[in-house]
């Protein structure tokens, strides 16, 4: 039964409401943030954080070619950097949302946005989460995005398959991911295919991200999350692992170190949303991903992407030309 706290956060999205939403790893390139940081004093501010807190040079790995940036335990924390740079001059120039969420790392974010855990805390954890899923990416794992089929078939392919294979990613219609063993994922691939996917692309990714071979990271992260404060959040979050609303500070944890094994319910999330009456969306970090998955899940609701500082731009002033946009 869903409890009141719940039921409120509900209730208090409906009437059309903002949502702050942060992509995740997979979007990054050099020079994401880039031109926020040389334009925003703030921005370089949230640079220096990340960087104290994770004892890397953040600017450097961000704005310098060099071939870490695609490397688990750098993509995670340098992506979070340039979400919470943009974030926060969102935040200097008084936009706020009523309602945030983010896809996988970009869980992190929507933490930040809704101020359940501090940047200094985000930037810890993150540096952390990067590196035990590194080091627990097995040999033989593998993830394939299955196109053009309906969510059913693939659930059931993947429960006839022998061996370890789930989904991964519920990321809008005809776009789902599976991961877990090689084989297991290549097998369960063919059946798809048997049962009308248009295709199965295999990813070019260091892991069976978000399955039960990563468990151990998780459990990881759980012990480095009991020595971190969470607060309860100032506006609603939903979680990828439940597409629930998280309005309890003791809720958190449990859901961040599940998080790391369980399939992201990215389409249900957005559905819930959607549903709740929420229908202006922005997309805080690099790239136009969950921009994307929003046109294929919902047509009908507002999605813009911030990347750029010209994307900011775009916005401010199609922000003052409808006052209904975002609240101020």
């Amino acid at each position: 039964m869903e409890d009141s706290a719940k039921i409120s956060a509900r209730m208090e999205i409906n009437m059309g409401k903002t949502v702050f939403m942060f992509p995740g790893q997979g979007a990054q390139y050099i020079g994401m943030a880039k031109d926020f940081y040389d334009a925003i004093p703030e921005c370089r501010e949230v640079f220096e954080e990340a960087s104290e807190a994770s004892g890397l040079d953040i600017a450097a790995l961000c704005f310098e070619e060099n071939d870490k940036i695609n490397i688990t335990e750098y993509t995670q924390i340098c992506m979070l950097t340039a979400e919470a740079a943009i974030l926060r001059v969102l935040e200097v120039k008084g936009y706020k949302a009523d309602v945030t969420a983010g896809l996988s790392l970009g869980e992190y974010g929507a933490l930040i946005a809704c101020g359940a855990l501090s940047r200094k805390d985000a930037f810890a954890l993150v540096r952390k989460r990067g590196i035990y899923m590194q080091e627990a990416v097995p040999e033989g794992g593998a993830m394939a995005a299955v196109l053009a089929l309906d969510t059913a078939q693939i659930e059931e392919a993947c429960k006839k398959t022998e061996g370890i294979v789930s989904i991964a990613n519920y990321n809008c219609p005809g776009q789902i991911v599976i991961t877990g063993e090689e084989k297991a994922v290549a097998a369960a691939g063919e059946l798809c295919k048997e049962a009308g996917a248009k295709r199965v692309v295999p990813l070019k990714v260091s892991g069976p991200f978000h399955s039960a071979m990563l468990k151990g990271a998780g459990e990881k992260l759980g012990e480095e999350l009991k020595h971190v404060t969470v607060h309860t959040p100032a506006i609603p979050y939903v979680a990828n692992v439940t597409a629930d609303y998280v309005t309890k500070e003791e809720e958190i944890k449990p859901l961040l170190e599940k998080q790391v094994s369980s399939s992201v319910r990215w389409q249900q999330t957005i559905e819930r949303l959607i549903a709740d009456g929420a229908d202006k969306f922005v997309e805080i970090g690099p790239g136009k991903t969950l921009t994307g998955f929003m046109r294929k899940i919902n047509r009908d609701v507002a999605a813009v992407n911030i990347d750029k500082y010209e994307d900011f731009e775009k916005f401010v002033a199609e922000s003052k030309n409808k006052l209904s946009l975002i609240h101020i």
